[in-house]
C-alpha cells in the first residue's frame, strides 16, 4: 500500500505553507509559556571563564563545496553579531533564533550547507547548525540546563584530526527548531561568540567561579553498516567533577550517537568499521 504523502512534500507551496504554520505556532507558544528570554548585550565581558571552544571555520576535502563552506563562514559571523555578549540573568532563557532572527539575502545571508530529507543541499543561511553546535558545547560545560535540542548527523564530512567528543551536530531550523537552555544559577552569565582569523571561537563566562567542572567522553565509537547505509555509533557521557576534592559526583549518558554518515563511504576509516 502506498504511503500517503505529507502536506509539506506535495510541492513547494505546500512546504512553504506548512513552516509558516510552524513559525506562527512557536510564536504562540512562546507568547503564552511565560518564559523570559536573554536579550540583554553587554560590551564588557564578564571576569570568569565557565567554558570555551574553537574551531574552524571551513573545512576541506574531497566532496566538500568550497563556496558552501565559504558563504557559511559568512552566515555565521553575521550570526555571531547578534549575540556576542549576551547577559543571561538568573531565570533568563537563551533562544537562538530569537536573537538571530530570520536568515534573509537582505541581511546578508548567503547559501550554506543544511539538511533536507537527508541530504545535504545549498540553503540560506546553511552552516548556522555549526554555531548552535558550538554553544551547546559549552554550555554542556557549565551547569546550565538545556531545554531544547534537535540533533542531526554529526558525519557531514571525514574527521579533521583527533576526534573532539561530541560531535554531535545540533539542528536548528527558524524558528520551530530551536536551541535553547536556562539559566538555572545564582549569578548573570554571559556568551561570547565571534569570528577571526578563519576561526569560531565562543566562550561561556560568569561573575563567580562555579565550584563545579565538566568533562565529555565518548565511548565505543565505530561505523556500523545497516542495509545499504553507514552509521556513526557512540555513546556521550559527561562527568560532574567537584573542583575542590577533584572527585567525580555524577555521571551521565547525554547522548546515544546513531547517525547517518552523509560522505563518501570509502573515507570511512576501516579500523573503526564493525
Amino acid at each position: 500500500m502506498r504511503q500517503r504523502k505529507l502536506f509539506c512534500d506535495i510541492n513547494p507551496t505546500c512546504y512553504a505553507i506548512s513552516m509558516k504554520k510552524e513559525n506562527y505556532k512557536r510564536y504562540l507558544k512562546d507568547a503564552v509559556s511565560g518564559e523570559k528570554f536573554a536579550h540583554t548585550l553587554q560590551a564588557e565581558p564578564l571576569p570568569v571563564l565557565v567554558s570555551s571552544h574553537a574551531s574552524k571555520l571551513i573545512k576541506t576535502g574531497p566532496g566538500i563545496d568550497r563556496t558552501l563552506q565559504e558563504n557559511k563562514a559568512v552566515n555565521i559571523e553575521l550570526a555571531c553579531a547578534c549575540l556576542n555578549g549576551l547577559i543571561i540573568h538568573p531565570g533568563e532563557v537563551f533562544s537562538f533564533w530569537r536573537l538571530v532572527g530570520k536568515t534573509t539575502e537582505k541581511r546578508g545571508y548567503k547559501n550554506g550547507r543544511v539538511i533536507i530529507g537527508n541530504r545535504i543541499v545549498p540553503g540560506l543561511g546553511g552552516g548556522l547548525c555549526n554555531l548552535g553546535h558550538t554553544i551547546h558545547r559549552i554550555v554542556l560545560h557549565s551547569p546550565l540546563e538545556v531545554t531544547e535540542f534537535h540533533s542531526h548527523s554529526d558525519a557531514l564530512g571525514p574527521d579533521e584530526g583527533p576526534r573532539v567528543p561530541f560531535g554531535t551536530g545540533t539542528s536548528i531550523c527558524y524558528n520551530h527548531i530551536d536551541f535553547r537552555f536556562r539559566n538555572t544559577t545564582d549569578q548573570d552569565v554571559q556568551l561570547i561568540a565571534y569570528c577571526q582569523d578563519g576561526k569560531l571561537f565562543a566562550e561561556l563566562r560568569s561573575r563567580r567561579e562555579f565550584p563545579w567542572r565538566y568533562v565529555l567522553a565518548e565511548e565505543d565509537l565505530h561505523f556500523r553498516k545497516e542495509g545499504e547505509k553507514y552509521f556513526r555509533r557512540s555513546q556521550i557521557y559527561r562527568e560532574t567533577i567537584e573542583k575542590a576534592t577533584g572527585e567525580t559526583v555524577r555521571r551521565e549518558l547525554i547522548f546515544n550517537n546513531h547517525s547517518e554518515v552523509m560522505f563518501d563511504y570509502s573515507l570511512i576509516p576501516p579500523e573503526q568499521i564493525r
